[in-house]
């Protein structure tokens, strides 16, 4: 009897087709459940969006703890944003009241009266210390030694030279110590800012320690400052500062114009910016000031620029 043979499985090539299938199918699926999950049902969310506004719109709920008996309550407090006089509406949230905000015009008027209030303090304290100077030097200034003059922005107390230093000196002159000494005490009481200035005439000076009138008033103004810090004053508040003779307020023609413009003036300033201030006057007072003589300007020494100069007190 023949055996039967047995027939050889062909190898299928086409398996991959299945796991494909699979795999786009699953594919698929999964993109349904995505815009399912995605798709916003309207009725849902007008149910959760009622409930929600529902919620809210209800009265608050109390969470004291339950009393036994009859507990003694204090009477509400009445809220500090609540209209007393408005009807109660149960379940309703009282408006916050927001703070009205000021316009832009009425922030600077505000501004400008409170900088204008701060001017006139200051003010009345550059006129108080006028009219202490005033008292204080009453007698020099009935002998036309010293002349006080003042302004909302500073007060002068001007002094004669001759009434300070020797002739060709800034060395004070043991008669004057007692006059600054009044002036210091003063001063000592206010803290606004001091210069010291320091004036000649035009008539020259060559010295080994005055080369020009620029030392000189520079030297005179200096040991001004210096009493004044000894007395107590704070050496920050003050400025030596020396002009020679390019500043007069005198024809220097004369003699009584040269006394007049050899002299030392204190300035006492409302506040630091008022020298800005002054400078400008002095500026404008210079237009109409008596021209110096060319001639004599000649004979001094070497041509210094017109300015102010510094000078630092030496020990």
């Amino acid at each position: 009897m023949a055996r039967k043979k047995k027939h050889e499985d062909h190898e299928n090539h086409e398996r991959w087709l299945v796991s494909y299938a699979d795999f786009i199918t699953l594919l698929f699926a999964f993109f349904v459940v995505m815009y399912s999950v995605s798709a916003v049902n309207e009725g849902k969310y007008r149910v959760l969006s009622d409930s929600l506004a529902a919620a809210f719109r209800s009265p608050a709920k109390s969470l004291d703890p339950v009393q036994m008996g009859n507990p003694m309550r204090a009477p509400p407090v009445p809220h500090h944003d609540q209209n007393p006089m408005a009807p109660a509406r149960p379940g309703s949230i009282p408006p916050v009241q927001m703070p009205m905000l000021k316009s832009l015009p009425d922030q600077r008027t505000a501004a400008a009266a409170a900088q204008a209030k701060v001017e006139a303090e200051r003010a009345k304290v550059v006129t108080q210390i006028a009219e202490e100077m005033e008292k204080a030097l009453a007698a020099l200034i009935d002998q036309d030694l010293v002349n006080v003059r003042r302004n909302k922005f500073w007060m002068e107390v001007e002094i004669k030279t001759s009434l300070l230093f020797p002739s060709g000196s800034a060395q004070i002159a043991s008669s004057a110590t007692t006059t600054l000494s009044k002036v210091a005490v003063i001063l000592n009481r206010y803290p606004n800012p001091i210069h010291v200035e320091g004036f000649t005439d035009n008539k020259p000076i060559r010295t080994l320690t005055f080369p020009s009138n620029w030392e000189l008033s520079a030297a005179r103004a200096a040991s001004v400052v210096r009493l004044f810090s000894s007395s107590g004053i704070k050496p920050e508040r003050m400025v030596a500062i020396g002009y020679g003779e390019h500043q007069p307020v005198a024809d220097n023609a004369t003699p009584e114009g040269r006394n007049t413009n050899r002299r030392v003036v204190l300035v006492v300033l409302a506040d630091p910016d008022a020298h800005r201030l002054r400078d400008q006057s002095q500026a404008g007072s210079q237009q109409q000031a008596v021209p110096i003589d060319p001639a004599m300007v000649l004979d001094t020494a070497p041509v210094v620029q017109p300015g102010a100069a510094l000078a630092e007190s030496r020990p």
